[in-house]
C-alpha cells in the first residue's frame, strides 16, 4: 500500500525532471545561438555552465530522499539572472577610428578609442599587408593585454577600427560592416577627392557606439 505522503515528492520528482528538460533546450538554444552570430563566446561559456549547475543541483536534489527543496536551492545557488549574466557580458563598442587607406592617417575618431598610435599604426599597416594579399580578407580581431579587443575591417577607401569592451557577437561585426559600406557611400565624394572636411562627413557609426554604452538594468 502506497504511503500517502509519497506523493508530494513524486510530483516534485516530475516537476524537477521537467526542469531538467528545458534547461537543455535552453542549452541547444544557445548552441544555435551563438552559431547565428547572436551572442559571443563569454556569454557562451558563461550561460552554457550556468545550465549545467543548475541540472546538476537538481539532479542531486531529487535524487535524496526528500526532493521537495530542489526549487530552494536553486534559487539560492543563482545569484545573478539569466538576462543579467547575459547583459555583462555582452560586448561594448567603446570607441571607433577610421582611417585613409591612401595616406594612412586618421579621418575621425568617435567614443573613447584610447588606443595608442604607437600600436595602431604596427597592427594597421600588418592588417593592411594581409588584405592585400587576400582579396576581401574579412575582419581581423585580436584581443589586447585588458580583455578589450580590437576589430579591423578594410573598405574601398577606409579601414574601420573597433574597440570592443570584450570580444563581440558575430551579429556586431556583421552591423559594422554594413555600416562601414554605408559609410563610404555617403561620402564618396570626399573619400575619392577630398573635397569636404571630416566634420562635414555622415557617420554612421554614432547610434551603434553611444547605444553600445547606455547601461541597462533589468526590470
Amino acid at each position: 500500500m502506497s504511503n500517502p505522503n509519497d506523493y508530494p515528492q513524486q510530483q516534485e520528482v516530475q516537476r524537477g525532471q521537467a526542469f531538467i528538460n528545458q534547461v537543455y533546450q535552453k542549452m541547444s538554444r544557445i548552441a544555435q545561438e551563438f552559431a547565428a552570430g547572436e551572442i559571443n563566446r563569454a556569454q557562451f561559456h558563461r550561460l552554457y555552465d550556468r545550465y549545467q549547475r543548475q541540472i546538476m543541483t537538481v539532479a542531486q536534489m531529487i535524487a535524496e530522499s526528500d526532493p521537495t527543496g530542489w526549487q530552494e536551492a536553486l534559487s539560492s545557488a543563482e545569484a545573478e539572472s539569466t538576462l543579467t549574466l547575459r547583459k555583462r557580458l555582452a560586448a561594448r563598442a567603446i570607441g571607433i577610428s577610421i582611417y585613409d587607406n591612401r595616406s594612412g592617417m586618421p579621418i575621425e575618431t568617435i567614443g573613447d578609442f584610447s588606443i595608442d598610435a604607437e600600436l595602431i599604426v604596427p597592427m594597421l599597416s600588418s592588417y593592411r599587408e594581409a588584405t592585400a594579399e587576400i582579396f576581401h580578407a574579412g575582419v581581423r580581431s585580436t584581443e589586447m593585454e585588458d580583455g578589450s579587443w580590437l576589430c579591423f575591417m578594410s573598405g574601398a577607401f577606409t579601414t574601420l577600427i573597433i574597440l570592443f569592451s570584450v570580444e563581440p557577437s558575430g551579429n556586431q561585426i556583421a552591423m559594422l560592416d554594413h555600416m562601414h559600406r554605408d559609410f563610404e557611400i555617403a561620402n564618396a565624394d570626399f573619400l575619392e577627392h577630398g573635397y569636404a572636411s571630416p566634420d562635414q562627413l555622415a557617420y554612421p557609426f554614432y547610434s551603434f557606439v553611444s547605444q553600445s554604452n547606455i547601461d541597462t538594468d533589468d526590470d
